[in-house]
């Protein structure tokens, strides 16, 4: 709610409607009610993963809570809260379920866990009223794997569960905000200027294409010295870590600069050429979009919302999934390739503006709303 669905809460309590907030209980929960208009919220521990027992107890919890609050529209977002939430929705009589699908993890698992997560996937979606991919792919590849009836499913304006801030992400706002140039930003992490940086945004794990890209990035460096990383995001050790010899890298490689998490990725984004974003799964990325409204172009994976941000040699280039060889490969290409790096530069903002902007998303999804009554 803080992250992927910022203020939107607080637009659609600034055009009638009673907005409360149900999630597991984080450091941010209050900061994140403020964030979102001083709107009400309701804590309720939820596991990202499969805990069967703390999973009914937090089912029950829902169903209480919305059997005492009587809502006309449940909204979820998530696998986890999508599941508990519908289903608690289906059984206290909420007329107006909808679910917002952002992304499958079933996709990269096979075998008995597969299974099980088709049927909650499945559950969770016959629970709904309404199902959202937020993705055009997302949608035919639920109807490929029977998922979700079609007469359920509809992509909300281009894609995206809230677009993006265009405003915020951009040069111009972030100078403003931080006082600094791209010049200015790019000293400050230690960058020439003949350096081409490549900046990836993310959580550090297995499943976002880390380990692919770091042997990328040791493939590269003994031809193209001038080669640099920029790494925001954060480690995530319990689920889905990356090989320990690739930490090493990141905190002894002096073409990697690792910055952790980091509430405001755009300087870094700034000082950088291009975005990579090798990533196995996605719903629809906000980052790719978020790259693209700050200017830059970017090398993404051939996979669910990132193969609709991105329009092939227009504004980025794309690649397999999962695929070493060809993420080494384009990664070389931008750095050999500076005339076309810098054309696909120049389309990058109007692109995401033209078709992502969060203002005409909260509109469509507040026209959604109103049309329920």
């Amino acid at each position: 709610m803080r992250g992927l669905l910022q203020n939107q809460l607080k637009f659609m309590s600034q055009h009638g409607y009673e907005m409360v907030a149900l999630s597991s209980d984080d450091s941010c929960f209050d900061e994140m009610l403020h964030e979102q208009g001083d709107i009400r919220g309701i804590r309720i521990n939820m596991e990202r993963h499969t805990s069967p027992i703390k999973d009914l107890k937090a089912l029950i919890k829902i169903y209480k809570v919305f059997r005492k609050e009587k809502p006309f529209i449940v909204h979820t977002h998530t696998p986890k809260a999508g599941l508990l939430g519908m289903l608690a929705a289906k059984l206290a009589g909420v007329p107006h379920r909808l679910h917002t699908t952002a992304g499958l993890p079933l996709l990269v698992y096979s075998g008995t866990y597969r299974k099980i997560l088709n049927a909650m996937e499945r559950l969770t979606n016959t629970c709904a009223t309404q199902v959202f991919p937020n993705s055009f792919n997302m949608m035919k590849t639920m109807e490929e794997l029977h998922l979700c009836s079609s007469k359920k499913m509809r992509v909300i304006g281009n894609g995206s569960s809230n677009g993006i801030d265009t405003k915020h992400f951009s040069v111009e706002k972030t100078i403003e905000d931080t006082g600094k140039d791209r010049s200015m930003w790019r000293k400050e992490l230690g960058l020439e200027a003949d350096d081409f940086a490549f900046v990836y945004v993310g959580r550090v794990v297995k499943d976002k294409g880390i380990n692919e890209l770091v042997n990328c990035m040791r493939r590269l460096l003994p031809q193209n010295k001038n080669c640099r990383l920029i790494m925001v995001g954060k480690y995530e050790s319990n689920l889905d870590p990356i090989a320990p010899e690739n930490v090493e890298f990141f905190k002894n490689d002096k073409s990697s600069i690792f910055m952790g998490w980091q509430k405001d990725v755009r300087p870094f984004m700034m000082a950088a050429d291009a975005l990579v974003f090798p990533s196995y799964r996605e719903g629809f990325p906000n980052v790719v979009m978020q790259a693209g409204a700050m200017g830059l172009p970017s090398i993404v994976t051939d996979i669910n919302g990132c193969n609709e941000i991105i329009d092939e040699g227009k504004n980025g280039r794309i690649i397999p999934s999962k695929n070493e060889d060809a993420l080494y490969s384009m990664m070389e290409w931008f750095l050999n390739n500076p005339g076309d790096v810098k054309n696909m530069a120049n389309k990058s903002r109007e692109m995401i503006v033209s078709r992502y902007d969060r203002q005409v998303m909260w509109e469509e999804i507040l026209k959604m709303y109103n049309d329920l009554k």
